[in-house]
């Protein structure tokens, strides 16, 4: 039966025909946008419903995050969060706290709560608010009681004796290199793989792992999407991820498609090659199903998280005079991006400073010197460093980028006092710099590094205000019309899904965010506070309470 979704106005993202009232439906497939009384030839002798339901609202393209983590957020959302910024969950708010005495209260409460064997899992501290945390802090809580606590950019944690060895740590495990401080309990970027692995029987436990992927289900409705992708798939274990996805994320309730992108060092992990993980990959795509698949697509990774000031910089670097971490070995990174280059991949390359993105460049040149490759689709993920004369060559090279905007709303503050100086801190993201260069560009959540609402990331590209209240980088705000691109059309290119959404016209599936407002007409400040009143995926209306 064709369905008729009347609506106050139709955003479309085709330059075309960018405005319509009505967009015509059958099996899940957009037949016709436009006006009702042109879609006629469509309805006569054709049996046919008229749906006025959305008539009042704004119709837009399906929202698309082109990069969160399902199985990351579902190991973290059933954690308990101590935050130094709210976050609004559809079960409730979590209310900031930014202060170390306010942390260490915080913690000694959820202590008291938990049964007293139960391991207490925290995730959210960070330096800036939370002050240094230390395995001795830990203790001060309980020594007895398994305590983890994760760092706000997932690359590192800490733990008490207990927790080590709850985990079967042993010290004498621990060899010089390995991105662990054994004395403080921290592990960090390749340390954290070492301790996450030891973590799993908990952290992955089935029916806590089932709990969290219900949750993640729930924020990425809210947040108005109908596609995500995975940026790195295979993060904590393949076998039980695939699973897990695939019962939790797959089924007539889910209302969003999951773009599955393998992390490409996890796949070859064990004392393989690089050059064996293309075939390695291409297996994958057996397990494709409607709402999860797999494609000619690999996450790889340059240098260290963003929020742990672990980026790698260019002179003049931090100003305490500290430095980033790699997470692969410059030359290690080369062989892979080599393999998949040359077996006709898109490469996704984790990037957050600029010296992680100039040596990402060098590589990328280096592909196109040996064999080059035109529409490669090549994205650098989360963009937070770059300079300008960087955004030239990734227009030369044919690159896109993929940027993590929520880091300049909050960080710029802090990072502008005690990381890399106000130069530097307010021009996070150049999202202006990049469309004015003509690169697909898009933004994303890397949930839960930021909010999963595509509406708060379009309100900071526009705004390009911090949770100071302060203006950063003006130069740099993306247009509504920019910004709403970012989320929709642009995301579906980044992510190869393009061809069946992230626009409305016929032959696309029908994919929509239905919006209370319009974001484009209305005042910039106002686009974090529009309400989303349902989404549709192919064609099946899934409101949002």
């Amino acid at each position: 039966m064709l369905t008729l979704f009347k609506a106050r106005s139709v955003i479309t993202m085709n330059p075309s025909m960018p405005r319509a009232s009505a967009v015509l439906v059958r099996d899940g497939m957009i037949m016709e946008v436009g006006e009702p009384e042109h879609m006629q030839p469509w309805l006569e002798g054709q049996e046919y419903t008229v749906d006025q339901q959305f008539a009042d609202n704004i119709i837009c393209p399906g929202f698309i995050d082109p990069h969160l983590h399902p199985s990351m957020a579902a190991v973290l959302l059933p954690m308990e969060f101590i935050t130094a910024m709210r976050w609004k969950l559809p079960w409730g708010d979590i209310e900031p706290v930014t202060t170390a005495e306010a942390f260490d209260l915080r913690m000694q409460s959820l202590n008291q709560t938990k049964e007293p064997d139960e391991p207490l899992f925290i995730w959210g501290y960070h330096q800036l608010w939370h002050g240094n945390m230390s395995k001795a802090r830990i203790h001060q809580v309980s020594e007895q009681r398994p305590i983890i606590v994760w760092h706000r950019s997932f690359h590192e944690l800490y733990m008490n004796d207990a927790a080590m060895s709850m985990a079967g740590i042993d010290p004498a495990q621990i060899r010089p290199g390995m991105q662990i401080d054994i004395e403080q309990g921290h592990f960090f970027e390749v340390g954290l793989g070492f301790a996450i692995n030891r973590l799993n029987p908990w952290i992955l436990a089935p029916e806590k792992y089932a709990q969290g992927l219900q949750r993640l289900k729930e924020v990425v409705h809210h947040g108005g999407h109908t596609s995500i992708g995975d940026l790195a798939t295979g993060l904590f274990n393949f076998d039980t991820e695939a699973q897990a996805l695939a019962e939790q994320l797959e089924g007539d309730d889910v209302p969003f498609r999951t773009r599955l992108v393998v992390h490409g060092t996890r796949l070859t992990q064990g004392g393989r090659k690089p050059e064996e993980g293309p075939a390695m990959a291409d297996a994958l795509q057996s397990h494709n199903s409607h709402r999860l698949s797999f494609a000619q697509h690999i996450k790889l990774f340059s240098d260290g998280a963003f929020f742990s000031q672990l980026a790698q910089m260019q002179e003049p670097g931090y100003i305490d005079g500290h430095h980033g971490e790699w997470l692969a070995a410059p030359e290690e990174l080369e062989r892979h991006i080599r393999a998949y280059w040359q077996a006709g991949y898109q490469i996704h390359v984790h990037v957050t400073g600029d010296l992680g993105l100039e040596l990402t460049l060098d590589i990328l040149q280096k592909m196109q010197d040996e064999k080059p490759r035109f529409n490669h689709g090549f994205t650098f993920e989360h963009f937070g460093f770059s300079t300008p004369e960087q955004i030239r060559r990734i227009k030369a090279l044919g690159a896109q980028v993929s940027a993590n905007v929520y880091y300049l709303h909050e960080l710029s503050d802090s990072y502008a006092k005690t990381g890399i100086g106000y130069e530097r801190a307010s021009q996070m993201a150049r999202l202006r710099s990049c469309f004015d260069a003509g690169i697909n560009t898009t933004i994303h959540s890397d949930f839960t590094m930021a909010p999963a609402e595509p509406l708060n990331s379009m309100w900071v590209a526009v705004t390009r205000q911090n949770h100071a209240g302060d203006v950063m980088g003006s130069e740099e705000r993306l247009t509504q019309q920019q910004a709403l691109e970012a989320i929709t059309i642009n995301a579906a290119h980044t992510i190869g899904l393009a061809d069946i959404t992230g626009s409305l016209r016929a032959g696309k599936r029908a994919d929509f965010t239905v919006l209370n407002q319009d974001p484009l007409t209305c005042e910039p400040s106002a686009l974090r506070d529009i309400n989303i009143a349902a989404t549709v995926f192919e064609g099946q209306v899934f409101p949002i309470e």
